[in-house]
Order: C-alpha cells, then structure tokens, then sequence
C-alpha cells in the first residue's frame, strides 16, 4: 500500500533504558530522524500518533539499584524523568511519554502473554542455567561474568561480548563467575516459556525477503536475511528474576517476562494510556489496515524490531504489522565508539545546559551527518563550522539582511512588487519546487539529502541577495528592489515552513518575525506567502557565533576522560637501541586496504588476508584472528611493512607485516590512517 492511502501513521522510537541519560548517539540514529518524520506528517495534515517512554526494567537496572543500595524504581523513577525532560527541551515532539513500569503496561503485557500461552502459541521447556548458591538466585545474562569463546575477552558478559560484539548465550561463557558473590555458579534445572521463533522463517522469507526488497533499508533487509538464512531457534521469553512484569502463571513464581518481550508491547500500552487521556479509541492505531507502523531504532535493534516483535504480532493475530523500519548505523564521538561506561559520550542533558536556546545547532549537526548507511562521527570542531559556516553565514545571514533591508526601505511593510523580470520568474519557479523535493526525501528516510535541499533554498536565497545588492540600488532602481526585498522576504517564509521540521526553534523565531503562523507544508514555496504591506516584526538574530573558547572546553572535558579512562598503572616497553637513518630508509611502510580475509584452518590466532599495497595485491598471514573477526576486517586501511622477505605460513606465502598497537590488557589493536587515502600511500 502506497504512503499516500494510509489513513494515519503509528511512529515509534525505541525506548531508551531507563539507566541512564540521552546521548549524541541515541539522538542521531532515531529520536531526531523520528522527529523530522512526523513533524513532517503533520505539517502535511497527516493523522499522527508518535510514540515512545522509558524502558524501566531488565538486569542493569537491578545492578544499578544493588551498587546504590537503592530500589530499581528509585533508578528508573530518576533517569526517567531526566529523559523525558530532555527530549522535551530539545523539541522531540513525542504525543505520549509513557514507561514500562506503569500497571497499565504490565497488564497490557500480562494480556498479550496470556493469550499467546491458551492459544498454544508457545514453548514450554526445562533448561539448564547458571546458579549462585549463596545468592540463592538465578544468574540473568548481566549477573555472569566470563570469557569471550570467540575473541577471549575475559570480561563478557553472558549476552553479549561487548570486546567483539558478539551475541552470547549464558552457557557459552568459558570460566564464568557469579557478579553477586565472586563464585563459580552451579547448573540448576528452570523451566521457562519459549517463542517459536522457527515456526515463522517461512513467513519471514515471504513478508521481508520477498515483500520489502524494494523499500526497505539495505542494512535492515541484509541483517534480517542474515538471521533467517542461519534459521531461527525458539527465543525465552520470560527470566528468573523479581523485576519486571510478572509472568501471570501460577507455576511462574519468581519469573519475569523478559525485556525483549515485554519492551515492545510498551508502543501498545503507550497509546492506551495515550487513547485514554484523550477520549480516544487506541485499537484503530495498531489493528486498522489504513494504519502504517513505522518504527524508528538503531542497528542494534533490527532483529527485535524486525523478526522478534513481527512475530509476536503475528502470533497474537489482531495486530497491523510494521511497514518500514528505518534503522540507522552508530555515531561515533571524535572518531572513537560512544561509551556510557567510559563516559565517552555527549549527553543531552548537560548540552542543553551549556549551549542555552541552541538545540536547532546540534540537531542540524546531528541530521547532517545522520548514520543511515554507515557509521558517522561527531566532532565539536565540525558542529563549531556548522553553526558558524552554514547556519549563521547562510541562513541566518540571508534572514537578517532580508528583514533589516525592509525596515529600513519600508519601515517594516513588504513592498508590493509587479512586472518581475524572466530571471526573476526562473527563481520563482525554482522556489515553488522545494516542498516536493524536501519531502520526497523525507519520506524515502533520507534526512540528510533532505536538510541538504533546504539549505540549497537557503543559499538561492542569500546568493540572489548578494548578486542583486539591493542596498545599491534604491535610488536609482527603487521597483527592482521592490522586487528583489519581495522575493527575499517571500524565501524567507518559505523557510520558516519547510524548516521546521528540522529546526522547530528557528522555524519559530522566523515566524515571530515574519508575523506569521503558517504551518502547511504545501504553502511552503508559494509566493504570495507575504502579501503587500504585510507587516513584519524587528529583526534577531537567529544563529549566534560559537567562539573557539567554549570548543576547545568540550575539547577538553572528553581530553581529560579519556585521561581518566587510561590505566593507572600502565607499563610502556623500554625503548629499542637507537638505529641510523640509512638502516630506516631501508622499512618500506605504506599505506594498505584489506579487500579479503579468512580464518586459516587448525589455528586460533591466523588470519589470511588479501591486501592491496598499491603497488600490487599480496595475501598476509597475520595473528589478529583473537581480536578480530575476518568479516570485520574487510574495506579496513592498515598500516604494513611491505618488504619484508616472504615467509610461508601454515601453507600461506605471506609477504609482508600488519603493524599493530597494544593495549595495556595485551590486546592487539589495528593501527589506520585518520582518514582515507590511496592504497600504498608511503609512511615518512
């Protein structure tokens, strides 16, 4: 069914783990892409629910709760409202904030388990699982501590290694020690309910595979393919734990609906409490075919969004399925992963602290480097120039001559303008075309090409007033710079509409000093948005210079964590004997990309890789296979010694040396180019 037909839109966006703050991250890869979107819709006179709340339980949580010797609704009760002020200073214009841990949640959950368990939708089954007998509790994934079988990391976790990032089963854990007391934990029986998820590949193959092929994003359609081809295995729902929503059997005591499962059916009592405060029906929301379901998360969250909650749908029988699921890559801060442990991050809370009334800046920013096909990276040098070089040099630039040359012509009042010249009228029609060409991309998901137009209208605007000079002319050609102010004053409405999707608060501002309230999408572009003699209030500014100092202090407050992560009693290798620099002139460093790599058979350490040198392409042996996976590797720059004699390894003729940094733990760490250049690039 096309965008057109559907009679109203269900967004949501992932709900943000109530266990700590809003960062950078979370922002670029949904809240801000989710935000445009349905502003957009609604500037479009679509008929919008936009849904989100906190995510209250799981085990992290409880481990927060037991460090601070606190409750876990102590926990979650702080950071949600941490969060749900955040977004709303920062203009994510949500209908409904709402939380897991509310009861209208855990009876809507409750429900949607109850009717799965009569229907015989699910698995019963007796496992296995880890055990702390001087807790006397059941060990949850985060409560396990052990090595990595696949990297060796000997700090993961028993869901997920986060050294590789591996997904893990607690059981997988080589040596694992109970979190709560130090102790190797023992295996006792549980008996838990299981999805079956492999009753449904079929489906799958038939309603993704075949049915979004064309429209969904290659990364979410790769990742589901990638699932369904290893076939699907019947996923736990429900935990042995006593925070969370109640599993509603009677032999369930002490167990809990696991967060996955119970995470998602938060959309739904989202909107009952939504429907219920405003009179409303809420089933037409998720159980009318005329309603689209648009989820909006980050990559980590394709297979829950994707497979998982797909299927508890179908399962269940009564609901609308999703129709796109727009997932977005990681961002990353200063070319380095964002880390909430290692307080790596930008968090929302302090940004809004320290640059007051500047929200549209980073939201601009973070749109204009939004990480739809791959990883991004946020600098503070990069969100400086944005600010300065595009938004208050272009736009805000644009805007200000405008108004101030119509006060001062004018006294205030758009002049009437008639007979435009053929040039003129090119630049009339080239306006009206914004509208479509912005939108067009909206809806494809495609945010940056998106804000790219918008400030394209913002240039024609500024570079039509710089070449025209109006403040030149109004003597001696008074009508043309009639003219030349109308036109201005009609792009800056223009901008005023079409803007406020991306920047609500600058949309605001400009209306202010337009003296208008217009928020139709369509008018966007029209030419008689400001009729003659329409008054128009006092210029501001609507962008203000960010001077180097207040930079380099957020440069250096993450200088000094990273300082603070370093460890405190790191050993450095002494240095080797000074050599000559005709013994140096004989290394032949250069630059390298890793177009293959494989594991080679019988060893644990050994990778084959094929990489190219620039001056030819060669295969070298390399013992990384404990740090890296080979699939990881592929399309990487490294740094190499190309003339090293040829060595054959393990059957391989291996021509050359992967040069590499270690870390303090012993790990090795590729060493890459800040950015890319040419393969065989030398090293001086």
């Amino acid at each position: 069914m096309s965008n057109s037909k559907f009679k109203r839109h269900t967004v949501t966006t992932a709900l943000p783990y109530a266990n700590g703050p809003i960062h950078i991250g979370h922002l670029a890869g949904v809240y801000v892409p989710a935000d445009i979107y349905v502003r957009y819709l609604r500037a479009n006179r679509k008929e919008v629910l936009f849904i989100c709340g906190s995510d209250e339980h799981g085990v992290p949580i409880t481990i927060s709760a037991k460090n601070e010797n606190i409750t876990p609704q102590a926990v979650v009760d702080r950071y949600h409202e941490m969060i749900k002020k955040s977004f709303k200073d920062f203009g994510i214009s949500f209908d409904i904030y709402s939380r897991t841990s509310n009861p209208l949640h855990h009876e809507t959950a409750s429900d949607f388990f109850t009717k799965l368990y009569k229907e015989g939708k699910l698995i019963e089954k007796t496992s296995l699982q880890y055990y702390d007998e001087e807790a006397k509790q059941f060990l949850a994934d985060r409560y396990l501590i052990g090595t990595c079988p696949h990297c060796n990391n000997e700090k993961a976790y028993g869901d997920q290694c986060e050294a590789c990032g591996t997904s893990l089963n607690a059981t997988d854990l080589i040596n694992p020690i109970s979190t709560l007391s130090g102790k190797i934990p023992v295996q006792k029986e549980t008996k838990h309910w299981y999805l079956p998820l492999q009753e449904y590949e079929n489906w799958l193959r038939e309603w993704i595979l075949e049915g979004h092929k064309e429209d969904w994003k290659s990364n979410v359609y790769g990742q589901c393919k990638s699932w369904i081809d290893q076939g699907l295995q019947p996923r736990a729902i429900t935990r042995d734990l006593n925070w969370g929503v109640k599993v509603p059997l009677k032999e369930a005591e002490g167990k809990v609906l696991y967060v996955w499962f119970d995470a998602p059916i938060g959309y739904i009592s989202a909107t009952k409490e939504w429907a219920k405060e405003h009179g409303e029906e809420w089933e037409k929301w998720w159980k009318d075919d005329e309603s689209r379901l648009i989820h909006f998360i980050g990559k980590d969250n394709i297979v829950f969004h994707c497979i998982i909650f797909p299927i508890m749908l179908k399962a269940e029988g009564s609901y609308i399925l999703p129709d796109n699921v727009p997932a977005n890559e990681f961002l990353n801060l200063e070319s380095d992963k964002i880390s909430t442990s290692r307080n790596w991050a930008v968090w929302l809370h302090e940004y809004l602290e320290t640059f007051k009334d500047m929200q549209d800046v980073l939201r601009y920013t973070l749109t204009s480097i939004t990480p739809e096909t791959k990883d991004a990276d946020f600098t503070w040098l990069d969100f400086q120039s944005k600010n300065n070089n595009e938004l208050l040099a272009i736009f805000g630039n644009f805007v200000n001559r405008t108004v101030v040359l119509t006060h001062k012509f004018y006294n205030g009042k758009v002049p009437e303008a008639t007979n435009f010249s053929d040039s003129e009228k090119e630049i009339i029609a080239k306006i009206g075309t914004f509208p479509t060409l912005i939108g067009t991309a909206i809806e494809k998901f495609k945010f940056r090409e998106a804000l790219a137009e918008l400030m394209n209208l913002a240039r024609i605007g500024n570079k039509y007033l710089t070449d025209t000079e109006p403040w030149q002319k109004q003597k001696e050609n008074p009508e043309e710079v009639k003219r030349i102010l109308f036109i201005s004053l009609q792009i800056c409405a223009s901008l005023s509409i079409l803007c406020k999707p991306f920047l609500p608060f600058t949309s605001k501002k400009l209306q202010q000093m337009l003296n208008i309230q217009i928020d139709d999408w369509q008018k966007g572009g029209e030419i008689t948005l400001l009729p003659a003699q329409h008054q128009i209030n006092k210029p501001i500014y609507l962008f203000e210079k960010i001077d180097d100092k207040i930079i380099e202090e957020q440069i250096q407050k993450l200088n000094d964590t990273k300082q603070h992560n370093l460890p405190k009693n790191l050993i450095v290798p002494e240095g080797k004997e000074d050599i000559s620099f005709d013994e140096f002139q004989k290394v032949d460093l250069r630059i390298a990309t890793i177009l293959a790599a494989e594991a080679i058979p019988k060893t644990k350490k050994l990778l084959k890789l094929k990489v190219d040198t620039g001056i030819d392409v060669r295969e070298v042996v390399s013992g990384i296979a404990e740090y890296y996976k080979p699939e990881t590797l592929i399309g990487k720059q490294i740094l190499m010694l190309a003339n090293l004699t040829p060595k054959n390894i393990k059957g391989v003729d291996s021509h050359g040396m992967i040069l590499m940094a270690e870390n303090e733990k012993g790990e090795l760490m590729l060493v890459q180019p800040s950015q890319l250049t040419i393969p065989g690039s030398t090293v001086k």
